[in-house]
């Protein structure tokens, strides 16, 4: 069941993260001028595709209401289980192959690290910058979703804090995991709002800076706290661990059907929501602000007056502001055309893990691009890191088709959305009707993210305007 926990705690909670989120945005933001990317290097955006616009949105979000309809009338209680409880048992690695792959890790940290400050200074030629948005950003992140989550034995900032002696002070209870949410947006804001994948020095002192707050915070509270609740990295690869095909159950990894444990997952409460919604929302703003749509508005917005800081850092808190509450509006419907007497919070907490899917699907779409690009790249700097190539090797430009692919694969993180919360919902209710009610807001909500994100893949890549302090 789900913890009962005050409403005025809450609402503080959200005011409290809110305000240290902006706070902490703004002394970012006093750097100076600092040019917004997204998340893939320069020069392996998004091609446009052939098909008016009105046609594959409509399209796309028409697939995911039909498919609702069919999980909602084809399917019954009997393949739903059948499907998700479907596993077999796997070999778990011993002691000494998770040390061996820790030190690895810390090895492999401290040579990005040493690379980004005596390495070239040029983005695509830094071994540095490769590693960290082609290998880790683009490549390992997926495979968290796509195979198993490897980060709790490949975590270097963990393998260094669980070296230290930890004071294990009482971590504030009141705080929750919100702390996560607000450092997963500081994360995602540097990540976008300063050159950190074209200038290796900056990010070299970024690792460097997060190494430090990890480790002197898992000092104080303790490893397994601040993994567990503050430390945004950990929390965003175990949640889409849970969406993997191969995952610990009991201590012993398993392999499964992808997506089949997230029905049966409960969020404690409003900050694990949040948290996940705000995993969503950072991946779709990092492909929005490399849209035609938004340089123009920014442009026209400056050219009224207003400060380009204050459009970004506007629409990024008000974006993330709009997602979460859409989505506790969805909970809302939910709960009002399911006649339960489950309360909203609940139905949010339970359905909450079907939006893994859609950030899966759309973080594959906006990076795969850019690793099979730069693969040759990062492969050619590696043999040479500090004397590399003076034009690295490259794969040739994406065919057209290409773009095709990466809408399949929005596309099917939403499927895979609208089936596990089909899953969830038999789950929770008795009665079919009641199942499918329930579903009503968070699908209408689903229908709304495939829009968006169709519309964000299919956009050509287009360089943000700058951000003036």
């Amino acid at each position: 069941m789900l913890p009962r926990r005050r409403r005025g705690h809450g609402r503080r909670r959200v005011v409290r993260g809110v305000g240290i989120g902006v706070g902490v945005i703004l002394l970012l933001s006093c750097v100076g001028v600092a040019a917004a990317h997204s998340g893939g290097l320069r020069g392996t955006g998004r091609n446009p595709i052939s098909v008016p616009t009105w046609l594959f949105l409509l399209t796309g979000g028409g697939v995911v209401g039909v498919s609702f309809l069919l999980a909602s009338f084809v399917t019954d209680r009997r393949l739903v289980a059948a499907v998700h409880d479907w596993g077999r048992p796997l070999p778990t690695p011993g002691r000494i192959v998770r040390a061996v792959a820790g030190v690895g890790a810390v090895v492999l940290l401290g040579v990005t690290v040493a690379v980004g400050y005596v390495g070239p200074s040029t983005g695509v030629r830094n071994l540095a910058v490769l590693i960290v948005w082609v290998g880790w950003w683009g490549g390992f992140v997926a495979s968290t979703y796509l195979l198993g989550n490897s980060w709790p034995t490949l975590n270097p900032f963990r393998v260094l804090a669980e070296r230290v002696p930890s004071l294990n002070r009482p971590y504030p209870e009141r705080l929750g995991s919100w702390p996560s949410v607000v450092g997963l947006l500081v994360l995602v804001w540097v990540e976008v709002a300063t050159p950190l994948a074209d200038d290796p020095r900056l990010l070299a002192t970024v690792l460097v800076a997060y190494a430090v707050v990890t480790v002197g915070g898992s000092a104080v509270v303790g490893t397994n706290r601040w993994f567990g609740s503050v430390d945004p990295l950990a929390r965003a690869f175990r949640f889409y661990g849970w969406l993997a095909p191969v995952g610990v159950e009991n201590g012993r990894l398993r392999v499964r059907l992808p997506g089949g444990a997230l029905p049966d997952t409960v969020l404690d409460g409003r900050d694990d929501v949040a948290f996940v919604v705000t995993l969503l929302f950072v991946t779709t703003y990092d492909g929005f602000v490399a849209t035609g749509p938004w340089a123009a508005g920014v442009r026209a917005t400056v050219d009224a007056g207003v400060p380009a800081l204050g459009v970004y850092v506007g629409a990024y808190l008000g974006g993330a502001a709009l997602f979460y509450l859409a989505y506790r509006a969805a909970a809302r419907l939910g709960r009002r055309r399911a006649e339960t007497y489950l309360s909203a919070t609940y139905l949010a907490c339970r359905f909450a893990p079907s939006l893994l899917p859609i950030a899966a699907g759309y973080h594959l779409a906006h990076n795969i691009g850019s690793v099979l690009v730069l693969g040759p790249t990062l492969s050619a700097v590696a043999a040479a890191p500090l004397s590399p190539p003076a034009s690295p090797p490259q794969l040739a430009a994406l065919p057209a088709w290409f773009g095709g692919v990466e809408l399949a694969f929005v596309l099917l993180g939403h499927l895979l959305a609208v089936w596990v919360a089909h899953a969830t919902a038999y789950d929770l209710f008795p009665s079919r009707l009641q199942a499918v009610r329930s579903q009503y807001g968070v699908t209408a909500v689903m229908v709304g993210y495939t829009m968006l994100s169709l519309w964000i893949v299919a956009e050509p890549y287009v360089a943000p305007p700058f951000i003036a302090s």
